[in-house]
């Protein structure tokens, strides 16, 4: 396992645990849950920034739609949260 997946985990996003259905290379499981790390939370490791690129460009759809359901529930998250303090 890869240093941002060292650890069993589901997905976090519902475009990736689409993509697993079936799945049953554990490199191609790897991956998939790596890419999906990444576009959580990318590194300035330059080897996993190069792996994130080879996944991505591998699987560009994937990666579209991992980026559009973070990024639509990014949005509604900050529309929930109420402001601590309201300034009058």
């Amino acid at each position: 396992m890869s240093p941002m997946t060292d650890f069993i985990r589901l997905p976090f996003t519902q475009a990736v645990r689409r993509a697993l259905v079936g799945a049953r290379d554990p490199n191609l499981v790897d991956d998939l849950l790596f890419l999906e790390a990444w576009e959580l939370k990318p590194s300035a490791n330059l080897g996993l920034t190069l792996r994130a690129g080879q996944i991505r460009r591998a699987n560009p759809a994937l990666a579209a739609e991992i980026n559009a359901e973070l990024q639509s529930s990014s949005r509604s998250a900050a529309k929930q949260r109420k402001p601590v303090m309201q300034l009058d």
